[in-house]
Formats: C-alpha cells, structure tokens, sequence
C-alpha cells in the first residue's frame, strides 16, 4: 500500500558518543544504548562535544500519520524499494512512525524511486 512521506528540512548525523552528558534533548534525537556503545542521530548543528565517531549528511523521510502496531511490512516496503534503486538507507523506528534516512547525494535518485512506487512526498517539511 503506498505510504506518504514528509521530507525533513533539515541535516542529520549519525553519531556514537561517549555518554549522555552533552547531549542537547531539543526536537530531534533518536538514541539508541547497548552494552557496548552509546548512538544518537540528531541534527547536525547539535552534534554533542563528546562524539567518538559521526557521519554526516543525511536527510530524512517520515513516514507521515502515526501507523499501528498491527500494520506489516511498511519500512519493508520502502527499504526494498530504495534497495532496488541502490540507495542504502539508515531507519529509526519510533512508537508513532517511521523515519529513513539516505544520504543527501542519494535524495534525488531516493525520491524518484518512492515516487515511481506510488508513494506520494511532501517537501521541506520543517520539524
């Protein structure tokens, strides 16, 4: 079933980082801890101090609405679909939704690939 998708207006990083103590809780953060590292992904313009490693340039898709538990295979579908224009993608899954991230030189070839699957996008969607 064709999803809708919101692009971000902004740049994200992917980072692994030292502990919690720099880092700024404003409007996005996804964190993820195991016992063996700490990582966030977060704007890039709040990147914390205390970064041991970042990638950055990426953008962002939200799946758009909040989905149910009982919904199957949409991030499947998306990423199966980005696989097969060969853009690697980077998901974060909340309670609500979804979000995909690609790098920025793979946006344009990213977009066509959704759009030629039916999916519809909205652009610049500030957070």
């Amino acid at each position: 079933e064709p999803m809708h998708l919101e692009k971000l207006a902004c740049d994200f990083s992917v980072c692994q980082v030292e502990d919690l103590s720099d880092i700024r809780f404003d409007d996005f953060l996804f964190l993820a801890k195991t016992d063996s590292e700490l990582s966030i992904v977060c704007r890039s313009e709040t990147v914390p101090e205390n970064t041991i490693k970042r990638e950055d340039g990426w953008t962002a898709f939200r799946v758009a609405g909040s989905l149910e538990f009982s919904l199957v295979g949409i991030l499947a579908d998306i990423s199966h679909c980005l696989a097969d224009a060969e853009v690697s993608i980077f998901a974060v899954s909340t309670y609500n939704t979804d979000y995909i991230l690609v790098k920025k030189e793979n946006w344009e070839k990213a977009e066509t690939a959704l759009l030629n699957a039916g999916h519809t996008i909205s652009t610049e969607v500030l957070p």
